[in-house]
């Protein structure tokens, strides 16, 4: 297996891989784990060309939005401050990596790592023109990331296919997220 190709202008972000997501949280995608080693790989690959790594996480307040309890359709997750809304402790992430936390007002759903943030801003800084994704849930956070990077001037975007995971809530939701993000622009990633 080669190592990714990375080069200056290049970025990686890591969507939402945070211990609520995977097994053992508050809610898992059972086969989440499977995709670390390949992730952690990316992550090497981006010290290595000496570009940025970017990881994302839902930050949510105690009563957010998308909680049940508030009509949402998630149960509670990734609340602030608690240890399931911490990135996973096997993800490899280098010291200068630059954490994104979303999702973090009360009456807003952010599903995007653009969403609320100034990610686009702090790409710019970094001279991002290529941008390298994966992590979870590649049907939620995943896609609306994906999309949201397209729709920011000057970025290429690219989906690691094989370093995410869909949730699948409704049968064929990762296949129709995919296309969805293919019809959008985004290249789309299938061996490394």
């Amino acid at each position: 297996m080669n190592d990714p190709d990375l080069k200056p202008g290049d970025a990686l972000l890591i969507v939402d891989m945070q211990v609520d997501f995977l097994p053992g949280g508050l809610l898992p995608l059972e086969d989440g784990l499977e995709i670390m080693p390949l992730i952690n790989r990316w992550i090497a690959a981006a010290e290595k060309a000496g570009v940025p790594v970017f990881a994302s996480r839902d930050y949510h307040p105690p009563a957010h939005c998308s909680f049940e309890e508030r009509g949402g359709p998630w149960p509670v997750h990734c609340v602030q401050g608690t240890a399931g809304a911490e990135i996973h402790p096997d993800v490899s992430l280098p010291a200068d990596a630059i954490i994104v936390d979303k999702g973090n007002d009360p009456d807003k759903e952010a599903y995007s790592a653009f969403d609320g943030t100034a990610l686009a801003a702090r790409m710019r800084e970094h001279g991002v023109q290529r941008l390298w994704v994966c992590g979870v849930a590649l049907d939620y956070c995943v896609r609306a990331s994906v999309l949201d990077g397209l729709k920011e001037p000057g970025f290429e975007v690219h989906l690691i296919l094989d370093g995410t995971r869909a949730a699948n809530v409704q049968p064929g939701d990762g296949e129709r997220a995919i296309a969805e993000m293919r019809t959008a622009g985004a290249q789309v990633l299938t061996a490394v």
